[in-house]
């Protein structure tokens, strides 16, 4: 998965009055964030499986998985990925998020600055 962004592969300090400002209330921002990274986590997974998968036989012995250097470049590359919350965080802050609340059809856009 490329990531054309530049997300931070650390923590980074935020403040929680900025991450609160698009939805008015820390609680949503948190539900939209943990929702997204979720989406992104599954997505990763679903990559990931499918790549490992290219590598199973039938006849496969725990020794030859083990040995299989391309898959094991396979997993250092997923390692060295962002993680999914702070790649939500960053589309959160740039404004490339939207969500709806459940029983309305408002579809609510989070502008970036």
């Amino acid at each position: 998965m490329e990531n054309k962004k530049k997300v931070p592969v650390n923590t980074v300090t935020r403040d929680i009055k900025n991450l609160a400002a698009p939805t008015g209330n820390i609680y949503e921002s948190v539900v939209i964030l943990y929702k997204r990274a979720n989406q992104i986590a599954m997505a990763e997974k679903k990559e990931l499986m499918k790549k490992l998968d290219e590598f199973r036989g039938d006849r496969d012995t725990m020794e030859e998985v083990f040995e299989n250097k391309e898959q094991i470049e396979i997993s250092k590359y997923y390692e060295r990925q962002p993680k999914p919350d702070l790649v939500a965080i960053a589309e959160f802050e740039e404004g490339d998020l939207y969500y709806r609340k459940a029983g309305t059809d408002t579809t609510i856009e989070i502008k970036g600055e």
